[in-house]
């Protein structure tokens, strides 16, 4: 895509100063080289030993120029404190001292993480280095400056081509998740994320196909919470259809996602500060899509849904009024007190949608409530459901793609602050208590036909602030759910 360096991943058996511009050497405070460190020590009189002598903290790290090239350092502190979460850290530093730099091609070699295989560590490294190295630069027209890095190579002992196979695939549908987010919303429209989706069935037709629906099949449907949002804006509606075939007539899963691609809060108007990060309202869909497209690229044996209701929730004299109540799909009638609260509404339509699937479990992907920044921040996505053997899968799964997850309550208690004198529901209690569960407890109302679970990202789907940018969660646990329901079969 236009605007994105791509990176090319390797694996090698044998590294040397001279395969690239740069070689990258994590050690140990605490354990001896290891052979090839050792092997390289030796062959250079004693060089990395006298470099290590110099650092003393996990982090520090110290550069080395001569005729065969760069050798970079890196500290990587005691063996037994060495874990995901340091390694994040110290393949985010080396990626940033890379670039810093201006190096083309790097080769990296990191020990191994103890309780966890080669594997798993050279797949969460190239996720990791790919996050780092992503740019956007489509809309820069001036000073852009793309970085050099663009070829990498790990050493990792006992590593293979499968783990490197894992984690281009989910960088893939991570950059891809990424640049649909952070595409401004006058250009990412409802219409362009069905195109989008029609690209990417097309890239993949052997095993992909998309229809994508405008008002007048909504309409045909008895979608009218999702209609209700979409009215007062002169962008219309679409409801996304995608499917994945993987595993012949097998019950499939389906992946709901939100694709508000810009949310004004309606009548319900939010404040301007910070307004404009409201563009990323529709990462629950895009995440759905980068799931997708590395779920096609792994060919899992599985088959999958993909279904997103997008629209732009906006201001005008066509909008929808708090208090007025419409009738969803599901033949549930709905008074909108908040239409800031659409991401809701445009869901039930979507999940009622999905019963005519049959699905083997469904869960939907959404930035639904600022609660769920307030309760968890951004380091895990929250989640809620009553099925335990699929929260058993959602733990496991973030646990092994280290995209991380907290269970939320949705006891039945929770419900009483949905009743609506005139309507069977509103649409969002009448203070902020407990804002996130409440926004489940309505969802649930449009699921009981089949098993299903919800994931609120508005925490995580995007870095705040000056520095904006879309983080691509949650593609890796998405797709490790997937991996894992492939695997079951």
């Amino acid at each position: 895509m236009l605007g994105i360096i791509k990176m090319n991943y390797g694996l090698t058996q044998k590294p040397t100063l001279s395969a690239s511009e740069c070689l990258v050497l994590g050690v140990f405070s605490d354990v001896e080289l290891s052979a090839f460190a050792q092997s390289l020590d030796k062959e250079h009189q004693g060089l990395i030993s006298r470099l290590i002598k110099k650092t003393s903290e996990a982090g520090d790290m110290l550069w080395h120029h001569d005729l065969h090239g760069a050798i970079l350092i890196v500290q990587c502190g005691e063996q037994g404190k060495f874990n995901p979460s340091q390694l994040k850290k110290r393949i985010a530093e080396v990626t940033g001292a890379l670039i810093k730099h201006r190096i083309r091609s790097a080769t990296i070699c990191f020990p191994q993480i103890a309780q966890y295989s080669a594997d798993w560590q050279l797949e969460q490294m190239i996720i990791q280095m790919d996050n780092q190295c992503y740019q956007l630069l489509e809309f820069k027209k001036k000073k852009a400056k793309a970085h050099q890095l663009e070829s990498v190579t790990f050493y990792l002992p006992n590593a293979n081509t499968e783990g490197l196979k894992l984690g281009e695939a989910i960088a893939t549908g991570v950059e891809f998740t990424r640049h649909l987010a952070n595409m401004p919303a006058n250009i990412c429209t409802p219409a362009y994320l069905g195109e989008q989706a029609m690209q990417l069935a097309k890239e993949f037709a052997q095993s992909m196909n998309c229809k994508v629906m405008g008002p007048e099949e909504m309409r045909q449907m008895g979608m009218e919470t999702l209609l209700a949002v979409a009215q007062g804006s002169a962008q219309p509606p679409r409801l996304i259809d995608i499917h994945y075939k993987g595993a012949g007539d097998a019950p499939p899963i389906i992946l709901v996602g939100k694709g508000i691609t810009f949310d004004s809060g309606g009548l319900s108007i939010k404040p301007a500060n910070a307004m404009d990060e409201m563009k990323y309202d529709m990462s629950g869909a895009a995440s759905v899509l980068g799931t997708l497209k590395a779920c096609a690229l792994l060919k899992l044996p599985v088959n999958v849904i993909g279904l997103i209701a997008s629209a732009e929730n906006m201001v005008s004299g066509t909008s929808v009024k708090s208090g007025d109540i419409v009738t969803s799909m599901s033949g549930q009638t709905v008074e909108i007190i908040n239409t800031d609260a659409e991401g809701r509404l445009v869901l039930a339509d979507a999940l009622t949608y999905a019963e005519r699937y049959q699905p083997e479990f469904v869960i939907d992907v959404a930035t639904l409530t600022g609660g769920i920044i307030v309760a968890l921040g951004t380091v895990a996505s929250g989640y809620m459901t009553q099925d335990e053997e699929l929260a058993k899968l959602i733990e496991e799964a973030a646990m092994e793609s280290n995209d991380r997850v907290w269970r939320m309550p949705l006891d039945d208690e929770y419900q009483d602050a949905l009743e609506s004198p005139l309507a069977d529901m509103i649409n969002a209690g009448f203070d902020r208590t407990a804002s996130s569960v409440t926004a489940a407890c309505f969802l649930s109302r449009f699921t009981e036909k089949y098993r299903w679970a919800h994931l609120d990202i508005a925490g995580t789907a995007w870095v705040f602030g000056k520095n904006r940018n879309a983080t691509g969660r949650p593609v890796p646990l998405l797709t490790q759910i997937l991996r894992h329901a492939s695997n079951s079969r």
